[in-house]
């Protein structure tokens, strides 16, 4: 049965084989809008985990991040375009506005294509990590000026931190898009506090789900609490139900 909230919810295969990430992938459908293949399970299994993962009728956001000059950039866009399942893919906006824009018209050429979202300031990374790879300013006003050059270039939408969300939902407008990433569930949840400790917890701007939709997300991006939980169908059911009891705070808000 599909979860009425499963369209906000995008879970990370985060696996070393494929068999382990469609393994999993099976458990989840019907709770899940897209699985996300990042760049470990890619490098391992390649383009065949896009298509088994495809097989199960959820789409794909193909988390490879590409940060290159823009014709290499171009093309890795098209051969993803060309995977099946494929609903979003993104970009790094320090590649500059060139590139950004390059990346837009590709992506605008291409028949039924994927929606592009651009990666600003990595969620692992405060003010000193940013300042130790010469970046100034605070995570918040690096993220909002790149959000408006990625929106100048013609991008979709941004995978940012849920510290940001509010002020990019009111500078981006309603209809951009806005992934969050960086979620750790309350720790009444199921699969909250206790997974996330599972691995080392290397998110320093974290936000729970429900606060992430009440901020303004479009969607909410989530790895450990899942993938690391006892029962990651009821870590799952947990998280949506959080997310379906804001929505409806929300509507009821008139929001």
């Amino acid at each position: 049965m599909i979860h009425p909230a499963s369209r906000r919810l995008i879970v990370a295969l985060d696996f070393e084989t494929l068999d382990e990430a469609f393994a999993f992938a099976e458990k989840l459908v019907g709770l899940v809008g897209l699985f996300k293949i990042g760049k470990q399970l890619f490098t391992a299994a390649g383009p065949e985990a896009v298509r088994k993962i495809a097989s199960l009728g959820t789409g794909i956001f193909l988390d490879l991040k590409y940060h290159d000059i823009p014709n290499t950039v171009n093309g890795a866009l098209r051969a993803a375009a060309s995977h099946p399942g494929i609903k979003l893919v993104n970009i790094h906006t320090l590649g500059g506005f060139e590139m950004m824009q390059q990346a837009a018209r590709t992506i605008a050429a291409i028949p039924n294509p994927p929606k592009l979202l651009g990666v600003t300031i990595l969620t692992s990374m405060d003010r000193k990590q940013m300042s130790g790879v010469g970046i100034s300013g605070t995570p918040s006003t690096r993220v909002m000026a790149l959000a408006k050059l990625a929106k100048k270039a013609g991008l979709d939408g941004l995978v940012a931190s849920a510290h940001e969300v509010k002020a990019l939902r009111r500078a981006m407008g309603k209809d951009f898009i806005l992934a969050l990433g960086g979620i750790r569930p309350d720790t009444k949840v199921a699969g909250g506090k206790n997974a996330s400790k599972r691995k080392q917890d290397d998110q320093s701007r974290i936000a729970t789900p429900g606060g992430a939709i009440r901020a303004g997300a479009t969607y909410i991006i989530v790895g450990r609490p899942i993938n690391a939980a006892p029962d990651p169908v009821a870590a799952a059911r947990a998280i949506l139900d959080e997310v379906s009891e804001a929505e409806a705070e929300m509507k009821a808000s008139g929001k």
